[in-house]
């Protein structure tokens, strides 16, 4: 049972402001942490500091950009499900995500009517790009039992809020 009685630290003026910055849209920029440490009011050095700290010290999970890939012409997009032996399945996932048109990768529970447990998200300007990019990753992977989920629509892509 968590100890109620143990409070977490006090967040710092810098931590919150920059925690701020980080849940909303990230600065447009080749060099976003210094634009975040401006809008912060401290170095690009402090921040990324900063967010290492948090990171290390379990405060943050995580934070990253989200791909609008539809504004960035990126049109198409599937869910290539993998059959994979989950003793490969880390070496197999850093194959795929070695491609720029794959965004991210799970590695999931497998299910006597659904045998897939690796799933690669793949972005693209044509489905036949897509395509394209699942044969080549089936030649790269040695896999081959491939079930191949096209996007309808995006019902939500939203960011981590902390406050």
């Amino acid at each position: 049972m968590p100890d109620s009685s143990r409070k977490a630290p006090e967040l710092t003026a810098a931590q919150r402001a920059v925690l701020r910055i980080v849940q909303d849209t990230l600065p447009d920029s080749e060099r976003p942490f210094a634009a975040i440490a401006e809008i912060a009011g401290i170095s690009e050095d402090e921040a990324l500091n900063l967010l290492r700290g948090l990171k290390d010290e379990g405060r943050i999970r995580r934070f990253g950009a989200t791909l609008r890939h539809q504004r960035a012409g990126y049109r198409f997009n599937a869910m290539a499900a993998w059959r994979a032996d989950d003793a490969e399945a880390d070496r197999l996932a850093a194959v795929m995500t070695a491609r720029p048109e794959v965004s991210h990768c799970y590695k999931r529970k497998t299910y006597p009517e659904w045998p897939y447990n690796l799933y690669a998200m793949i972005h693209g300007k044509s489905r036949e790009q897509c395509l394209t990019v699942v044969e080549e990753l089936k030649a790269a992977t040695g896999l081959t039992d491939c079930l191949v989920l096209f996007s309808v629509q995006e019902l939500k892509k939203t960011s981590m809020a902390y406050f």
